[in-house]
């Protein structure tokens, strides 16, 4: 095996274990009871700057934040990111204790499809026409879905978009920006405001932090690690595997989650629910065969290209 082969490789398996990471999240979220779902994202931007700062000083990458910090420009973005970021989580972490994963999950299932779309509509992209089906498909599966819960699934919705612009925000901050940069930053943006909050939330009475005893205390702590760990393995992974890899690998997250929402928590799966799931999966099917299709000739064309240069 080629060292570039075992990159790839190793690449592939710090993918696979983020999004299984972030896929088993139904199952840890319902262990913070009885906080409520704001109290968790607080407690989540607070710990998980913690955790980065440590990583941040071990790694020495203080000169990449400072960076950011002294950049109007790039602090501007991810301070959009970070509220876009807030709403992503706080909605995942209450459709979890809600008991609604299906429908979380659906979130990340549309979450490609609304990327794309966001692509035509914000950065004025040209579709190929397979992709223009994947979008009406999932537009179908939307209204489908719309009926069968009696209103827009808004958690999903909700999911969908948020993710789909802070990963558009993230774009246009650049690649220069790292994972760890880019969530202190973002964390340290959110930091005073989630602080504030746990005080008065502490001094009303309404915190669980100290009430619940210590076991209870240390696993709301244990939320910044369980947001940095999988967001480093992702890092790792996407400097040593093509995009198509990740690209195929995000579907893990969705689909444990869904199975968990339905074998682990039992939640209702009427007909009409499995039809509006049943059409999101076509949607990507279409979608995730375009992409292998258009980076194949695009590999071809290169091969081709260096091959006439020598």
């Amino acid at each position: 095996m080629t060292s570039h082969e075992s990159e790839v490789r190793r690449g592939t398996l710090y993918g696979a274990a983020a999004y299984l990471l972030w896929g088993v999240f139904p199952l840890y979220f319902p262990l913070l009871r009885p906080a409520g779902a704001i109290e968790i994202l607080l407690h989540r931007v607070v710990w998980s700057l913690a955790v980065c700062l440590v990583l941040v000083v071990v790694l020495r990458t203080w000169r990449e934040v400072d960076a950011v910090l002294h950049s109007p420009r790039a602090l501007g973005m991810l301070a959009v990111a970070a509220a876009v970021i807030a709403v992503n989580w706080g909605t995942y972490i209450y459709g979890v204790n809600s008991g609604q994963v299906v429908q979380a999950s659906l979130g990340y299932f549309i979450n490609p499809i609304v990327t794309v779309a966001l692509g035509v509509l914000v950065l004025g992209e040209r579709l190929r026409r397979a992709q223009w089906v994947a979008i009406a498909i999932g537009a179908v599966a939307v209204v489908v879905l719309t009926i069968d819960y009696g209103g827009p699934p808004w958690i999903a919705l909700t999911l969908a978009f948020s993710f789909g612009v802070y990963g558009l925000v993230k774009n246009r901050v650049g690649r220069g920006v790292g994972a760890l940069t880019s969530l202190t930053v973002e964390t340290a943006v959110l930091a005073p405001v989630a602080l504030v909050v746990l005080l008065w939330l502490g001094a009303s009475g309404s915190s669980t932090f100290t009430t619940e005893g210590t076991s209870h205390a240390l696993l709301l702590v244990t939320t910044g690690l369980v947001t940095a760990v999988p967001l480093l393995f992702f890092a790792s992974a996407a400097r040593r595997v093509p995009l198509t890899t990740i690209g195929l690998l995000q579907y893990l997250a969705p689909v444990l989650q869904f199975t968990i929402g339905v074998l682990v928590f039992r939640e209702t799966m009427p007909p009409s629910r499995w039809a509006g799931f049943a059409l999101v999966w076509t949607a990507l099917v279409v979608l995730t065969a375009d992409t292998l299709r258009s980076s194949r000739a695009r590999a071809r064309l290169a091969r081709a290209a260096e091959a006439a240069a020598t």
